[in-house]
């Protein structure tokens, strides 16, 4: 019997360490994980831009890159009417979404 009741009390402690891990493991493999990853793809996708490059900003501006500086990206979205934005609004996904390259 005092057996039985010793083992049940290792079992039971090994039980509140491994739940709290398999628990830090299920969030950094379906949450964490996953969302470093897009935001690197993101970051390539930002560092690639080029001239002339149709693009879709984050609030759903579509235009043609006409310059290209350090802090900002100049857009032409009308013959005569350029904006500037910064590199980080034009979005990967949208811009993917809009030239037909994934669906949403």
């Amino acid at each position: 019997m005092i057996l039985f009741f010793v083992l049940q009390g290792g079992a039971s402690s090994l039980l509140n360490f491994l739940f709290p891990a398999l628990l830090l493991a299920f969030f950094y493999f379906f949450f964490i994980r996953p969302q470093v990853t897009k935001q690197k793809q993101q970051a390539a996708f930002a560092a690639n831009l080029q001239k002339g490059d149709e693009v879709v900003t984050a609030s759903g501006i579509i235009g043609q890159i006409s310059k290209i500086e350090d802090d900002a990206i100049s857009l032409q979205i009308d013959p005569k009417t350029f904006i500037r934005v910064v590199p980080s609004a034009v979005s990967k996904e949208m811009t993917e979404a809009y030239k037909g390259k994934t669906k949403v």
